[in-house]
């Protein structure tokens, strides 16, 4: 979209770009589709794009993907997007303020992609909404406020690298892709602007943490700059963690890396063990062996168990807010079965001996960190290989949160609502565990 189109457009329209809601509009073309090309579409991805305005970049990312969702908070560009780019059913116009848009509508329709041209003074809130944990997206693509994008992508000892940096860092790879001059908007806002790329990390690439107290621990270590983090963690094993880190005792938070944050995190829980070392432990567990009809037979070790798909019990747990969402875990990589998939709120074996509803409550506890009085159950379902030859009982229970997820089990989790995973189930069942897909059906989902 060249300048003269803008101004037409803008006086088609009667709209005077506006400072309150950060627009300013692309006029430059070759920039647009270069912008465009760094998300590497395909047919099969589902983009969304914030703040589209006046459709600079949608022209070129409309082509070139599966289906499109533009989020636009003028009223005026809304319409003109709809009668632009909703022809062919595959572009779907929004009309609403980006921060109020429902990420986790995102994840049925999946592969995704995200692109922005962001208003700088809603960056912060609109990276942490989409790129939170959890994401639906596998590339992102946003042109921001130059000094923001620098520090985003800052490595230590530089004045930009900060708690922001590592916090999205964590679960992002970072690129600063180029700078683009103030010259080519509509009108001209008075600093440059950065083009970046966030990709999720790679699995392994850095040791699993809890993300919560690795949050907690930047905020605190560079919650006083200049002061050195002896001080500012009040930590009396700071010595040891220093020289286990290869850092001086001196050392101030700037100077640690991403992952000699990640391993200060996983030394500050008392006796914290190997992650992979604690999900991998297929041995040490004994279970009941049952047969067709659930009654004892024999015990076996869980690696027997699983190996020879003998029949054996679990419970699945569904936790449930006051909005009737229901809580879906991602199950860590390190997981002998289903690595990587959603499942229920929480689930877990019988271990030889063990009576359903007192595992039910043992499993909240130890997957989620929580306390219930009781648990409601809902279905008993019979194994077969669908429940990976597991007799289970589905269990109910209502928590709000927060839960503590222990990152040897589950990597991430979140609420969803019923008509998201009844969606995300049908377009990508090979999302999730098998025995949660069991179990949703026979509760009714």
């Amino acid at each position: 979209m060249k300048l003269t189109d803008i101004r037409a457009a803008l006086a088609d329209l009667s709209l005077h770009p506006s400072k309150s809601l950060g627009q300013n509009f692309l006029a430059d073309t070759n920039l647009a589709r270069w912008t465009v090309e760094q998300l590497e579409l395909s047919p099969e991805d589902h983009l969304v794009e914030i703040g589209p305005g006046l459709g600079a970049l949608t022209e070129f990312a409309a082509p070139a993907c599966g289906s499109m969702t533009l989020i636009e908070k003028d009223a005026r560009l809304a319409g003109r997007l709809e009668q632009q780019f909703t022809g062919d059913g595959r572009v779907t116009v929004l009309h609403q303020d980006a921060l109020d848009y429902d990420v986790r509508a995102v994840f049925p329709r999946m592969p995704a992609k995200l692109l922005g041209n962001l208003p700088y003074y809603v960056t912060s809130s609109i990276l942490f909404r989409y790129g939170g944990d959890p994401s639906p997206f596998s590339r992102i693509v946003l042109t921001i406020q130059r000094e923001f994008a620098a520090r985003l992508a800052a490595g230590p000892r530089t004045k930009d690298y900060g708690a922001l940096t590592l916090l999205v860092q964590r679960r992002w790879e970072v690129k600063y892709l180029r700078t683009i001059p103030a010259s080519v908007f509509m009108p001209r806002p008075k600093v440059e602007s950065a083009a970046i790329l966030l990709t999720p990390r790679p699995p392994g690439m850095l040791t699993d943490c809890d993300a919560q107290r690795f949050a907690r621990l930047v905020k605190q270590g560079f919650s006083q700059r200049r002061k050195q983090l002896r001080k500012l963690l009040g930590d009396a094993a700071w010595p040891d963690a220093a020289r286990a880190l290869g850092v001086s005792e001196q050392a101030r938070a700037e100077e640690l890396s991403l992952a000699q944050w990640v391993e200060l995190t996983n030394r500050s829980l008392a006796g914290a063990a190997d992650l992979q070392s604690q999900a991998q432990d297929v041995h040490g567990e004994i279970f009941d062996v049952v047969d067709e009809n659930d009654r004892v037979l024999r015990q076996a070790s869980r690696h027997d168990v699983h190996k020879n798909h003998w029949r054996h019990r679990a419970v699945h747990i569904f936790v449930f807010n006051r909005a009737g969402e229901l809580f879906l875990q991602k199950r860590s990589r390190w997981k002998d079965a289903h690595p990587g998939r959603w499942d229920s709120s929480a689930a877990g074996h019988l271990n030889a001996g063990d009576d359903y509803g007192q595992t039910a409550l043992r499993e909240v506890n130890e997957e989620m960190g929580i306390q219930v009085e009781r648990v409601e159950l809902l279905a008993k379902i019979d194994a077969s290989a669908m429940t990976g030859w597991e007799f289970v009982h589905l269990f109910r229970t209502e928590h709000e949160g927060p839960f503590r997820l222990p990152p040897a089990e589950i990597e991430t989790g979140s609420f969803f609502p019923i008509s998201v995973i009844r969606e995300w189930i049908e377009r990508r069942p090979e999302d999730f565990a098998t025995g949660f897909i069991e179990s949703f059906r026979r509760w009714g989902g």
